[in-house]
């Protein structure tokens, strides 16, 4: 019975601490604690020590729980009984850490919500005529307006996101040698390419995501100017509005594909030249 006493003892003599590597010799009034399973010099940590490196694990979150970087064992961390109010008051402050992420959540979807609600009104006057929707909206039900009167900013996005160009442009470049009235209109754009280059994913990007966002919700505007500059005859809002918008789509749409085509073809026609020599002295 005495050997293994003996060892324990000459273990607890050699522990080293695995925060700081101090010994027994270096400060004898230390406290000791061993709070995994862990074995040899791993074992011992001064209390000081670990109640440093738990701070910076927990990084001010009391609650949160630490392991052993080693062993994994979950720290068994005792805090000492304050009494009812101070439980009580931890209690609610733990309830309302924890409420106010879902609250924040819910205020944001809320404040999108009717942003969406307010965007969809303003829209249908503006595309329809301010008189004219104003009693639309008010003759309608009311359930009707709070779920289509959002659906508007929605539809508008989701239908920027449709790259139409795109298609065109593919169609451009497959059957623009075949069509003799491009070549007669866009000199060279039929000519055989040396390489194909590589094009980069419009919807990866966050600045054409937010293009696509401003685009979308801009286009009513620009879709009832478009309207009154082109289609001043028309005295019916509604079709003037939407013939702005088809004309401004097909204009945009045709710039972009002949702008696009043209960085197609500088890309392929790129060349890299050779290094410059050195003049000899």
């Amino acid at each position: 019975m005495s050997e293994p006493n003996s060892v324990s003892l000459q273990q607890m003599l050699d522990r080293s601490c695995w925060v700081c590597f101090a010994t027994d010799e270096d400060d004898r009034t230390a406290e000791w604690v061993r709070p995994c399973r862990c074995r040899g010099s791993t074992k011992w940590v001064h209390q000081a020590c670990l109640q440093r490196w738990v701070d910076e694990k927990q990084r001010g979150n009391s609650t949160a729980r630490v392991a052993c970087p080693q062993c994994n064992a979950e720290y068994l961390i005792e805090f000492p009984n304050l009494g009812p109010v101070v439980y009580m008051l931890d209690l609610a402050d733990r309830l309302i850490s924890k409420a106010c992420p879902f609250a924040a959540a819910g205020i944001m979807v809320g404040s999108i919500y009717w942003t969406a609600v307010t965007y969809g009104a303003v829209t249908v006057m503006q595309v329809v005529g301010h008189k004219e929707g104003l009693d639309v909206m008010e003759r309608a039900d009311p359930l009707f307006l709070l779920i289509g009167l959002p659906t508007i900013p929605v539809m508008l996005i989701l239908g920027k996101m449709i790259r139409w160009e795109d298609y065109v442009l593919r169609l451009w470049r497959k059957y623009s040698n075949k069509l003799q009235i491009l070549n007669s209109i866009f000199p060279g754009i039929g000519c055989p390419v040396p390489r194909v280059p590589a094009e980069a994913n419009p919807l990866a990007d966050h600045v054409s995501a937010t293009r696509i966002l401003c685009g979308a919700l801009v286009f009513p505007t620009i879709a009832t100017i478009v309207g009154k500059l082109m289609f001043s005859s028309v005295n019916s809002n509604l079709q003037r509005t939407i013939l702005g918008g088809i004309a401004f789509v097909a204009i945009k749409g045709a710039f972009k594909v002949y702008f696009k085509q043209q960085q197609y073809l500088r890309q392929a026609h790129r060349k890299i030249l050779n290094n410059p020599e050195p003049e000899e002295v």
